[in-house]
Parts: C-alpha cells; structure tokens; sequence
C-alpha cells in the first residue's frame, strides 16, 4: 500500500515545540474533501507527456535544474487550474518562501517547501508596495511560517473555484538532510505512477 493512501487514516501530526517558520525545507500534503475522485486533475499514462500542473525539478551540477518529464500526464481540472495558480502565486506573496517542487494529484496537493533566512539587503530592505500594470497598488511581499502560507493557500482557492473544497488541516513532515530531501522529491516524481498503479490494483480504471 502506497504512502498516500495511508494519508486519511493518520491523524495530522505536528511538533508542539518546533518553529514552523524555521528556514529549512518542509514537505506538506492536503487532500480535498471527496477522496478517491478526480477532484483536481486525472491522471493517464502517456510516455514522454509533457506533464500539466507539476514542477519536477531536480539539482544538477552547478545548482541548476533541469525538468524531469516522467511517463504519465496529468491534466487539471478547472479547480486544479485554480490550484496551480494560488501556488504559483507563495512565492509572489511571501518572500522568504520558495515552492521546490510540487504535483496536483486527482484528490491532493503535494508542496516541497523551502523556508528561507530572509537577509537585509544593503542599505535596508525595499519593502515599498508594488504597482501593478493597471496602476492598482500591490502589497509588498512579507515573511511567513507554514501554517500561515498553507491557510492562505486554501483560503484563495476556495475564493477561487466559490467553496471549500479541503479537508481541514494538513499534513507536514520537516526535511531532516540531504537524504530526506531526496527521498521526498523522489516521492513526489513517483506518486501520479503510484496512483495510477493502485487504481489498477483496486480495479479503477484511471
């Protein structure tokens, strides 16, 4: 039995004591409300698809990265659509958070996280709000914990697509080394295969 369907028979788990906006790499999974269903993308395999709704980013010599195409597609549905974009926009809106990597799944969410040290640039840190193309005046970026980027996250979805479509909560594992890391990523390349086989196993079609 895979990982993530163990997910809905554990209850969320977090560490009373530790500082969850602590630099370091965080990895998060948040399931929708319907569990088992085609609620935010489908899932098909296709050898050399260009994937849809995933960053699969992996480390190459010199710190750069390069895009992994793996043997499946994964095509959003309208509320992944609204998904992808309130991801896309963490980064945008808090500054000391990076999005690694992540994967929209048909019923979750899985978010590589990485919490940095924010450092004032010389001179103090520009902090000024930003102006947008039409003129209308846009919120400086700021800094932020987990719970607070993934209760964001969840909130602009659900303005987004006009309900709630989450289960409450989340589910977080703190990255420990280099190991983990890799573990993780590994994890996410693997999981839209993962699913597709226990969808075979279960009799599902995908």
């Amino acid at each position: 039995m895979g990982i993530i369907n163990q997910i809905p028979h554990r209850k969320p788990l977090r560490l009373p004591q530790y500082n969850y906006g602590k630099p370091g790499y965080y990895f998060v999974t948040i399931c929708t409300r319907e569990r088992g269903m085609n609620i935010l993308s489908s899932i098909a395999f296709s050898a050399g698809a260009t994937p849809v709704g995933a960053i699969i980013n992996r480390p190459s010599p010199g710190g750069s990265r390069t895009s992994v195409q793996p043997l499946h597609e994964i095509i959003l549905t309208p509320w992944g659509i609204a998904v992808e974009g309130a991801i896309r926009e963490i980064p945008r809106r808090y500054q000391n958070v990076t999005v690694e990597m992540f994967i929209i799944m048909p019923d979750h969410v899985h978010l590589l996280l990485e919490l940095k040290r924010l450092e004032a640039a010389e001179g103090g840190r520009d902090d000024s709000p930003e102006v947008a193309g039409d003129g209308r005046q846009v919120a400086a970026p700021t800094a932020a914990g987990i719970s607070t980027v993934i209760q964001q996250f969840k909130r602009a979805v659900s303005r987004e697509v006009g309900q709630s479509i989450w289960q409450r909560g989340y589910y977080d594992h703190i990255i420990r080394n280099d190991e983990d890391l890799d573990a993780t990523r590994q994890y996410i390349q693997n999981n839209p295969l993962q699913w597709l086989l226990n969808q075979e196993h279960d009799g599902h079609s995908p």
